[in-house]
């Protein structure tokens, strides 16, 4: 065998070796979904139809949020037949709720609307950081996980939060990198480590992206999942960019899989210095000099 031949076969043995890897993972089992894709995707922000399904197919997403507010039925080119017409699973969110009261009402809404439990919650403070307001968060989880609602919650970076609305019965907990549209990326990597950690149900890591190296640092961190929307719609190609968030969370999850080696504070040669030329130069020298 040549050595070009040899390489090919080693190419396409490792290429085979990759896409088994990819068909043998374990899906992300939520609240009865089975998602192969680890990019969720949110519609936010798409200029038009077109690019929006067209950004979503690129994407790979299984699962995509909408909220109640732009759900219009029977419109031309409405977004749920986006979905339906791509096999997306739908999540509906409660975008622009500020009370656990507003939060719960949405909810109740989008599931006679739809005909499903699955519920992406958030209520936000206010409109200048869009981050979740604690006290009513906690407190619409509390009421929906008791209506069997299937719970998404998107909380900040708060490791105490996070566990709390866990033990409520919510299916998934969703901590902002940063706030929503900023593209700031994760701010405290750190407090995501901790939410993973201590976390018995599926954390996917909620806003704040901006390019793809964030969304595979997200899933290197232990996330389970990465949920954006503003970093594909508002990007100046988003097909393009939902290709590279895609590859983005794909990349970080295999690598997180295949363990990366560990930090250390001195260089560590890859290679043995074993038998290296300065040795044998070294040594000629010693026997001409005889």
């Amino acid at each position: 065998m040549t050595e070009k031949s040899a390489q090919a076969n080693m190419s396409a043995q490792e290429n085979e070796a990759g896409s088994t890897s990819e068909l043998t993972r374990e899906p992300l089992r939520i609240g009865g979904l089975e998602l192969n894709s680890r990019l969720i995707m949110g519609t936010g922000g798409a200029t038009s139809m077109d690019t929006l399904e067209r950004a979503l197919v690129a994407s790979g997403t299984e699962l995509t949020t909408v909220a109640m507010r732009r759900f219009t039925p029977g419109t031309k080119q409405n977004v749920f037949e986006i979905l339906q017409r791509n096999n997306i699973a739908a999540l509906p969110n409660t975008a622009g709720c500020y009370t656990a009261r507003d939060a719960v009402l949405t909810a109740q809404l989008a599931r006679e609307a739809l005909e499903t439990n699955l519920l992406k919650l958030e209520v936000i403070a206010d409109e200048d950081t869009l981050l979740p307001d604690p006290v009513e968060l906690v407190a619409a989880a509390e009421q929906l996980v008791a209506d069997d609602f299937v719970v998404f919650a998107y909380t900040n970076d708060d490791p105490a939060l996070a566990k709390r609305l866990e033990d409520l019965g919510c299916a998934a907990v969703m901590p902002a990198g940063s706030p929503i549209g900023t593209g700031l990326g994760i701010l405290n990597p750190h407090n995501i480590e901790l939410i993973v950690d201590r976390a018995n149900v599926p954390i996917i890591l909620d806003a704040g992206i901006g390019t793809a190296s964030e969304a595979a640092q997200a899933m290197e961190l232990g996330c389970d999942a990465v949920l954006l929307a503003s970093a594909v719609t508002r990007a100046h190609d988003p097909v393009g960019m939902a290709t590279a968030m895609r590859f983005g969370v794909e990349a970080g999850l295999t690598a997180r899989e295949s363990g990366r080696i560990p930090r250390r504070r001195l260089a560590q040669a890859s290679s043995s210095f074993e038998g290296i030329i300065t040795e044998r130069v070294s040594g000629a020298r010693e026997q001409d000099s005889l």
